[in-house]
């Protein structure tokens, strides 16, 4: 048995869990809720350490750096999961927000053996993808220890990158090589090691204040909207035109006027609007703004 994994805080039996196994569906669920309940506990009295990540990486962002998820299993696939939604939510390049999985992208869906085994293999893929000074690696473990990782995290930081962990124990091997260790230690999982459960809950809770926080600071979101969303099918096309409605409370007519003349941006769109301006002009106030439809209507 390896002594360092049976003592990790994720890899103990649940007390309250012991007899699950004979429990009614209803019973089972009711006692994962109440795990679940402990999960943004947690992750609240991290906010600082959540904060801080999000100050590097807004920094990153506006000097035109990347952020990196790097993980294995399921921590890669959150990772992938974050990253994957920001172009359609907040218009981003796919390069802005990248995750990266041991074994590749076929490791989505399927197990790749032994991929998340080596150190190499991390420091690789952050070769492959150019890191440099400019980015931002968070690694994901929820044991703090996958070599995969680590290999990442370590190549990242020689490469001068923030570096920033992310796990669910304390004291790891993870804690040493970052700017920070976010260390979401949610407790034993109801399921003895399936750290899927709330360990991963909690890695998808911090990841999605990140890259909120991140967007709203840069300037994708106006009031609570989602004003640099890509319309890229009917419903989003919908949804802009709805955005366009609420932030400046127009009928329906000038919105299809704006929203056709701004060749569907939704900033470009509102500006006009509010500030009685055709599209070329609005487009020149937000460039002057930096993107900030604020700023833009001062």
């Amino acid at each position: 048995m390896n002594y360092i994994l049976a003592n990790l805080v994720t890899e103990q039996p649940n007390d309250k869990t012991t007899e699950i196994d004979h429990l009614s569906s209803a019973e089972i669920i009711q006692l994962i809720n109440n795990e679940d309940r402990l999960v943004a506990e947690c992750v609240q009295a991290l906010i600082p350490q959540i904060a801080e990540a999000a100050e590097y990486i807004i920094h990153a962002f506006q000097k035109g750096g990347r952020l990196f998820y790097i993980g294995a299993g399921t921590s890669g696939r959150i990772g992938i999961l974050d990253a994957s939604e920001c172009p359609p939510t907040y218009g981003t390049d796919p390069s802005m927000v990248q995750g990266l999985i041991a074994g590749g992208f076929r490791a989505v869906k399927d197990p790749v053996e032994g991929a998340e085994d080596s150190e190499e293999l991390g420091a690789k893929d952050i070769d492959d993808n150019a890191v440099s000074a400019n980015d931002v690696v968070v690694g994901i473990a929820a044991s703090g220890r996958t070599p995969y990782v680590l290999g990442a995290m370590k190549r990242a930081g020689e490469l001068g990158a923030i570096v920033i962990g992310l796990c669910n124990n304390t004291g790891t091997p993870m804690a040493g090589l970052g700017r920070l260790t976010i260390e979401a230690v949610v407790g034993p999982e109801v399921v003895m090691g399936s750290t899927r459960m709330k360990s991963g809950t909690a890695q998808k809770m911090i990841l999605n204040m990140l890259t909120t926080t991140a967007m709203i600071r840069t300037g994708k979101v106006y009031r609570n909207l989602m004003v640099d969303l890509n319309p890229s099918n009917e419903k989003l096309v919908y949804r802009a035109k709805r955005i366009i409605k609420l932030a400046t409370g127009a009928p329906d007519g000038q919105i299809e006027t704006a929203y056709r003349e701004a060749e569907g941006h939704v900033k470009t769109a509102i500006i006009m609007i509010l500030a009685g301006l055709d599209a070329a002009a609005a487009r020149q106030r937000l460039l002057d703004a930096d993107g900030f439809v604020r700023g833009a209507l001062q």
